[in-house]
């Protein structure tokens, strides 16, 4: 069994972020609440919501309920571009509806479509998170040149860029370009960016007595990006955080990167 304990940390400059989370698009109400409470119940110590989500309180509440530390959790939650001018108000939102009076992680949900927003916004976030109520900030969606863009204009790099990941969209000279930027890489819609029934996935879960999808966000992990795999039914709650009773080799990773230029397989 895994234990929180011994999942993967990306180190982030204010702290440690797990790597392997739990991600909340699309849970709403009490189905949203008992799969925060579940997932914390299984070992899972990384949340991940937006304001987008509408969900934020219900994940707090389920925070609650489940009776772990604020302090052993990481907490993520995103802003809107369209909040930017109001981000103060909108963080108090989110920190009153989870429950907590500081962020881990607050992120950028996407780039926002002018650049003087985008850095606006971004200069916003750095200064709330001076000022203590975020320990780390980051953007989400963004492109190495919106970073490097971002970056010139307003001295500081974000420590985490959220970004669609999967096996169908691996490229290597992305995760060296995050690598030699010092930003942790997290991958959302690494499930439904593969076929789960494709014969490389399923002869390497055979090899390993798992399942597609756990071979899936164990590759995550061999690549040093920072899985937050979703679901509300807790067999796959709790069969998604069990990936690190095996381990691929260096040949599964490669069969499976191969997968992003074999058009056939998507």
């Amino acid at each position: 069994m895994t234990s929180a304990a011994h999942v993967p940390v990306a180190t982030l400059a204010g702290g440690r972020m797990p790597q392997v989370g739990f991600g909340t698009w699309k849970l709403r109400g009490d189905q949203a609440r008992a799969a925060a409470r579940e997932a914390l119940a299984v070992g899972y110590r990384h949340i991940d919501t937006a304001t987008m989500y509408g969900n934020e309180q219900e994940i707090g509440q389920g925070l609650a309920d489940s009776g772990v530390d604020r302090a052993d959790i990481f907490l993520t939650t995103k802003i809107r571009p369209s909040d930017r001018g109001r981000e103060r108000t909108v963080l108090r939102r989110s920190l009153r509806g989870l429950g907590t009076d500081y962020l881990d992680l607050w992120l950028v949900h996407w780039p926002p479509s002018r650049r003087s927003d985008r850095h606006q916004l971004w200069n916003e976030l750095l200064t709330i998170k001076a000022e203590g109520y975020v320990r780390d900030v980051g953007v989400s969606n963004y492109s190495l040149t919106d970073i490097d863009e971002q970056t010139k204009a307003t001295g500081q790099a974000p420590a985490v860029n959220q970004i669609n990941w999967g096996p169908r969209r691996y490229d290597a000279s992305v995760l060296a370009g995050h690598a030699d930027r010092g930003i942790a890489v997290e991958g959302y819609s690494g499930l439904k960016n593969s076929r789960l029934d494709d014969p490389v996935l399923a002869k390497i879960a055979a090899a390993h007595g798992v399942t597609t999808a756990q071979i899936v966000l164990r590759w995550h992990l061999e690549h040093d990006v920072t899985v937050i795999p979703k679901s509300a039914r807790p067999d796959r709650i709790a069969a998604n955080f069990e990936l690190l009773g095996f381990q691929l080799t260096p040949e599964q990773v490669a069969s499976i990167d191969d997968l992003a230029g074999d058009r056939s397989r998507r």
